[in-house]
């Protein structure tokens, strides 16, 4: 089992910033292949970004490519979201996820996932 904890999100205004943090517990995750998703009202539930076990493979969706980027300590079981030129269309509960093996995009083939937390950019 692993138990899945994200913070940081908030309100901010469109070209600011904001990190993600997501905190693992119970099996460690340094051997999960982790991921953020994101669901904004009335959307589907989409991927952002992931990141393989060492932290050495990172994937993003072509939507966040060159603002976001993804990282990991293992060390403290914590994986987190720099998230940079924030736009008002990157609103939405921001969902931290774990699998095992390689990274996909399918959110189906992620075994466990956080509550989520709420990023607002205002135009």
């Amino acid at each position: 089992q692993v138990q899945l904890v994200e913070s940081g999100g908030g309100l901010v205004q469109a070209g600011g910033s904001l990190r993600l943090a997501c905190a693992a517990s119970g099996r460690t995750a340094g051997g999960d292949t982790m991921a953020w998703f994101r669901q904004a009202p009335g959307k589907e539930r989409e991927f952002v970004s992931a990141i393989s076990t060492t932290g050495g493979t990172t994937y993003y969706a072509d939507t966040v490519k060159g603002r976001f980027t993804i990282s990991r300590d293992n060390a403290k079981n914590t994986i987190y979201l720099q998230m940079n030129s924030l736009k008002p269309e990157d609103s939405a509960v921001y969902y931290c996820a774990a699998k095992l093996l390689g990274i996909e995009v399918n959110l189906a083939r992620y075994y466990y996932w956080g509550q989520g937390t709420q990023v607002t950019v205002s135009s």
